[in-house]
């Protein structure tokens, strides 16, 4: 018997992993526009 679907349950889930990705996405980004800044400020580069 083919299990009943949780329609809410499963579009929180689409949800929340959406914006998990476009967190990472933003971090990223945000992590590349200071490293930019830095180099142009003519600052050392972290050893991160």
């Amino acid at each position: 018997m083919p299990r009943k679907p949780n329609y809410q349950f499963e579009r929180l889930e689409r949800d929340r992993a959406k914006a998990a990705k476009a967190a990472e996405k933003a971090a990223a980004k945000r992590e590349l526009k200071e490293r930019e800044d830095r180099e142009k400020s003519g600052e050392p580069p972290r050893g991160d």
